[in-house]
């Protein structure tokens, strides 16, 4: 808010958001429409200008649309594309002030003090006209002291208030202006209040008993008696980069290096929030508006683009360049915190080259097929690892037990052999063993708490026993059922 400033909204109204967002992708000659499936009729949801030239309108049904215009071309519509490309024009709006709000089919700004960047009201919007209808926009703007002024001149008189003088800028527009439902609006009329200057002139009192407090308020909101707060368009950091080569473009060193332009972009942005990107996706338009994609998982949140670039060599030897590729667009689809540390290149190396390694499977067999193992949290042998995805896990952590484990664990394994220590010589798969030396016993009790079939047998006592003929051998022996097993084997 700006102290000793004269507040001042501006509501811009799309009334036909949903076909012009269709028709700037893939544009049509003559009538279009979107349909949407509304208790089980297929009805009209938005026309372009031709088909309201045709008398159709919102809300008839898909087939009398048909009867009367059967030139009539259609899609589907769709509601949840139609709002994200509402919160990206609200993104865009931004430009002309930080305060953007959404309503139904539009935005409202709250640009008090920020008007004079533009050289004033008029040329600012003049300036969100210009570029709105550029891109295929058709927008309806209105700007006054309060939000449902702006959204009254926006949707039935289209200009800009006087400050400071509601009124006489409303004065002459429908009740329905006042944002009001439908039933109250027809009731007024056929009461004779056609206009928001005759709802002025009649008495309070019976308007008030009548319809409730909804239609006064409304009306103070408009005039400015009553405050109307505009909630504020939460927008989250985008990291996306952008660029049109003045020519078409279609060989891979090109793209490539392309590529490589956006990234060091892209990376740039990234570090400045302190971000790392897990997934990205490049875009390539095609000269005849057709797109082709490459996403690329990472192992790792990573910003480093001479790390990233050669990952996508493998995706783009793909791409069909058609005619030529005339626009790139790069965006880090998911992102994770990634502070700024200080890197030993003497550990850090071999690590970041295992992540490459991963990411450069991944892109061929899934970064969910490619498994570590991670310590976890218990002392039983079986039970002092996990299997995890590596791209989604820590191997970092330290292993729960400090004594020397086997790199090689299988299930027990009976032996013959009696008496509380190793025996002298054994029988192992096949083979004749003899002891060298044994260092033990180590015993491990079962936990309670878990139930496990394998350690109902109770406590063990394990050996390391290094044999005469090259074996390292991990034993151990069970006190409550006598008993010698083997269970995995050293380097």
């Amino acid at each position: 808010m700006f102290f000793g400033t004269q507040r001042r909204i501006v509501s811009l109204w799309f009334p036909r958001l949903a076909s012009d967002r269709v028709l700037r992708q893939r544009p049509v000659d003559g009538p279009f429409a979107l349909t949407l499936n509304q208790k089980n009729t297929n009805r009209i949801y938005c026309l372009n200008t031709a088909a309201i030239k045709q008398g159709l309108h919102r809300g008839m049904s898909y087939a009398d649309a048909r009867a009367f215009c059967p030139i009539l071309k259609s899609r589907e519509a769709d509601v949840d594309q139609d709002h994200r490309f509402l919160r990206l024009l609200g993104r865009w709006a931004t430009r002309y002030c930080p305060w953007v709000g959404l309503e139904e089919d539009g935005l409202v700004m709250d640009i008090t003090g920020a008007a004079h960047l533009f050289g004033g009201e008029a040329l600012m919007l003049a300036d969100m006209q210009a570029r709105l209808m550029r891109a295929g926009l058709s927008a309806c703007i209105g700007c006054a002291d309060t939000r449902g002024a702006a959204w009254a001149l926006a949707h039935y008189g289209e200009g800009i208030a006087p400050p400071g003088d509601m009124l006489s800028a409303l004065t002459s527009l429908p009740v329905a202006a006042l944002r009001i439902e439908e039933p109250i609006s027809v009731a007024l009329q056929r009461l004779g209040l056609r206009s928001i200057g005759d709802l002025v002139q009649a008495a309070r009192a019976p308007l008030n008993r009548r319809f409730g407090p909804s239609l006064l308020g409304r009306l103070d909101q408009a005039l400015g008696a009553q405050p109307e707060e505009i909630s504020p368009l939460s927008i989250s950091v985008q990291y996306a980069v952008r660029m049109t080569v003045p020519e078409p473009i279609g060989l891979l060193s090109d793209v490539m290096a392309g590529t490589e332009r956006l990234l060091f972009q892209l990376c740039a942005k990234l570090k400045t929030q302190g971000m790392g990107a897990r997934k990205l996706c490049l875009t390539l338009r095609r000269v005849d508006q057709g797109q082709q994609q490459v996403e690329l998982r990472l192992a790792r949140p990573l910003r480093d683009p001479q790390r990233i670039l050669p990952l996508f060599e493998r995706g783009l030897t793909e791409i069909d360049a058609g005619f030529g590729i005339d626009q790139l667009r790069l965006e880090a689809t998911q992102v994770e915190t990634l502070p700024v540390q200080q890197l030993n290149h003497v550990s850090d190396g071999g690590r970041d080259r295992l992540d490459d390694l991963v990411t450069r499977l991944g892109t061929r067999i899934g970064l969910e097929n490619i498994h570590q193992f991670i310590a976890a949290d218990s002392h039983i042998p079986e039970r002092s690892f996990m299997v995890a995805p590596a791209a989604y896990s820590d191997p970092a952590g330290p292993w729960i037990s400090t004594k020397p484990r086997p790199i090689c664990l299988f299930p027990p394994e009976a032996i013959a052999a009696t008496g509380l220590r190793p025996p002298k010589q054994f029988r192992w798969r096949r083979m004749s063993l003899t002891t060298g030396r044994a260092t033990g016993p180590e015993r491990i009790a079962p936990e309670w708490w878990l139930e496990d079939d394998n350690w109902r047998s109770g406590l063990r006592d394990y050996w390391r026993v290094e044999t005469r003929q090259g074996r390292r051998l991990w034993l151990f022996y069970t006190p409550q059922n006598p008993g010698w097993f083997v269970q995995g084997e050293f380097a």
